[in-house]
């Protein structure tokens, strides 16, 4: 890759990121990750309290990139078939035809997903799994590309329905948005309400890229974005210390291996740079391999998280210091 190739893409997303930074006041750190997730063309849960800007930062990503987006509010009534869509008699052709659901989009904005029913999330493992789904045995695949950013809260129980360890593991990232850190942006929050004049200012956004030049930077950081065998040892010795912690019930598969790769090579792509360095690797640990892995039931129970067993796995495996673009 020539110095051209790595710049650009880092001009261009410096601009994708200023861009959502100007609806959304957040951590810069928190934007760049949901950007690599995009990138590594991952799918995203937010978990936060009700009111932090869950929903209003994924509809100012989709906005920002350019991409076709539907919003499904989940609800306990909602059924597999308004996600993915169903066959209707057209009785002017005389012919069963397809009515698409909302899934056939480039980022389904999938709000409060755990209100639905186990039937329902289901549904969408096909679709994240595999980019496609199965409806009345017909396969249809989704247009590419296709993510998930969803949302939950995690401190309403009436009515949820926690999402199962598979569906989990579908997901590349758990991230959560946070408190405002301090009071300047508490007031920037209402000041930039004041100037919209409106709850949502996100029809307002202009795209910064359209969705072809930006799959062009997914096949850029899929084929062109070097990881020494260092780093790879480095990636697989952090799982499998996770998966031997001793509060750990379950750690994560090699799935959750080959999510952290994806998501590290997506911030190097951010970073201007060809090759992945280890503190890409740990910028994006936590949120690639924290919510792949189970507590003990008694370990929970003494407020241990899944969050400190991989940071204490990042403190105790060293990583490579010695290694350089094509060695």
């Amino acid at each position: 890759m020539t110095e051209t190739q790595v710049q650009n893409p880092r001009v261009v997303f410096d601009g994708v990121l200023e861009r959502i930074g100007g609806s959304f006041v957040g951590d810069p750190t928190l934007l760049r990750k949901v950007l690599a997730a995009a990138l590594a063309n991952g799918h995203v849960l937010f978990e936060d309290y009700p009111g932090l800007g869950k929903t209003l930062l994924v509809k100012v990503v989709s906005r920002v990139l350019g991409a076709d987006a539907r919003r499904v509010q989940f609800t306990p009534d909602i059924l597999p078939a308004d996600i993915t869509g169903t066959k209707v008699w057209d009785t002017d052709e005389g012919r069963f035809r397809l009515e698409k659901g909302p899934v056939f989009t480039n980022v389904l904005l999938a709000d409060e997903i755990n209100r639905a029913p186990p039937k329902t999330q289901s549904a969408l493992l096909e679709a994240m799994e595999e980019r496609q789904v199965t409806i009345e045995g017909d396969t249809h695949i989704l247009p590419p590309p296709f993510f998930v950013l969803a949302t939950q809260n995690p401190i309403e129980q009436e009515g949820t329905y926690p999402l199962p360890e598979a569906q989990m593991d579908r997901f590349l990232m758990k991230l959560s948005t946070g408190y405002p850190p301090n009071l300047a942006a508490e007031r920037e929050i209402l000041k930039r309400r004041i100037a919209w004049q409106k709850e949502d200012p996100t029809a307002d956004i202009q795209p910064a890229m359209d969705i072809e030049s930006f799959r062009k930077y997914q096949m850029l950081c899929e084929t062109r974005i070097f990881v020494h065998d260092d780093v790879l040892d480095y990636i697989s010795t952090l799982v499998r210390e996770l998966r031997s912690h001793p509060r750990l019930e379950i750690g994560p598969s090699p799935r959750g291996a080959l999510a952290l790769l994806r998501a590290s090579r997506a911030l190097a792509l951010l970073h201007g740079r060809d090759f992945v360095t280890p503190d890409d690797v740990r910028m994006i640990a936590i949120d690639c391999l924290a919510h792949r892995s189970i507590v003990e039931m008694e370990q929970a129970l003494e407020g241990f998280r899944s969050e400190d067993a991989v940071a204490d796995v990042l403190n105790k495996v060293r990583p490579p210091f010695r290694f350089k673009r094509g060695a």
